[in-house]
């Protein structure tokens, strides 16, 4: 991969995937580069189980091969033997996303010809193109992903190509049916968790003001999100006091909320995995950014609005606010929010606008 982005030759890649849903998203743009440098590459994804549902509806991925690893297991022996597994599918190149020298182990016990990642936790000795990253050039992570499809040194081609994610019609009709989901108004979907912490939630409270004003305005107003998130989502519609909201948090699979957000004419959606999603299927969408920064990983759609108050004290990058007063969501009002929603889904979504208040 010295001379040019992707040698005719390597036409089987094995990419190492993060394992955050959102950063996940990210790396499509990556995968289009690479088919598009060499139309006919074969790329293969190792990729934790809890990711696997997503990559699959990604159309340059041909297959997705469990990563078993949980966050910070070094265990070297067995990285060894999935690194040995891997050797006989014979892989031309591999693209190491993640930073950490575990993650590089595999393809470097794989005998991949070239292994190629960023400059990271002395790994210099398992990859053998490590790239040096220029954060102020490249201030986006899915940039920094879709430049390891190019030459050592050569300028990242602008703009990335954007996420697109598969739909399958047949289990969205399924879902609207098993849940007795109302497409009869129009849907407004919430995304009210975050895995990484806290600090990137916007308040339960806030969003059931929200919520209040889009049922006042005729809007179903549904929650979507993964187990974890449940909490969250009783949190909210407990709180909802005009009518009532689907708490679909915790009820379907990663691949189920892909489709039931692309029934969505508007999704509102904290930094998270699935305001990534969200993107990928180009759905209307207003973004909420707490203690992370909309300048590393903003959604790559040309509908998504991002609302950040940009505090002194922020971005912080933590889990929980250091200094305890979550200013930087708390401050986000759902009156903000709902200036908005009437600049971005008065075209798009049949609402009264009007007369309603939080």
């Amino acid at each position: 991969m010295r001379n040019r982005a992707v040698p005719a030759s390597m036409r089987k890649i094995l990419v190492v995937a993060p394992s955050w849903v959102g950063d996940t998203v990210l790396a499509q743009p990556l995968f289009m580069r690479l088919q598009a440098a060499v139309p006919g590459t074969e790329i293969d994804v190792l990729a934790p189980p809890w990711t696997a549902a997503l990559l699959q509806r990604m159309p340059e991925v041909r297959e997705v091969i469990e990563n078993p690893f949980r966050h910070g297991e070094l265990k070297v022996f067995a990285r060894r033997r999935l690194g040995r597994a891997l050797r006989a599918r014979s892989y031309d190149a591999a693209i190491v996303l993640p930073n950490s020298l575990k993650s590089a182990l595999p393809p470097f016990f794989a005998s991949i010809p070239v292994r190629t990642g960023f400059r990271g936790e002395m790994r210099g000795g398992v990859l053998n193109d490590v790239r040096t990253l220029d954060e102020k050039r490249m201030p986006m992570l899915a940039e920094r992903f879709a430049a390891l499809a190019q030459a050592p040194g050569t300028p990242l081609a602008r703009p990335l190509p954007r996420p697109h994610l598969r739909i399958d019609q047949a289990n969205r009709a399924r879902l609207l049916e098993r849940l007795a989901l109302d497409t009869t108004r129009p849907v407004v979907a919430f995304c009210p968790g975050a895995e990484y912490g806290a600090a990137k939630r916007w308040p339960a409270e806030h969003y059931a003001a929200l919520a209040d004003r889009l049922i006042a305005a005729g809007a179903s107003v549904w929650l979507i999100g993964s187990p974890n998130d449940a909490p969250i989502g009783t949190s909210i519609a407990e709180r909802v006091a005009r009518g009532s909201v689907a708490n679909l948090c915790g009820r379907t699979s990663l691949g189920d909320a892909v489709d039931l957000l692309s029934a969505a004419g508007l999704v509102i959606s904290n930094d998270s995995g699935l305001m990534h999603v969200a993107a990928g299927l180009d759905r209307p969408l207003i973004a909420l950014y707490g203690s992370s920064s909309p300048a590393y990983t903003p959604p790559l759609a040309p509908e998504a609005r991002v609302l950040s108050l940009a505090l002194d004290c922020s971005p912080c990058f933590e889990r929980e606010c250091p200094l305890g007063h979550l200013r930087c969501l708390w401050d986000l009002t759902p009156e903000r929010v709902w200036t908005e929603i009437r600049e971005l889904a008065g075209r798009n979504l049949p609402l009264n606008l009007a007369g309603t208040g939080c």
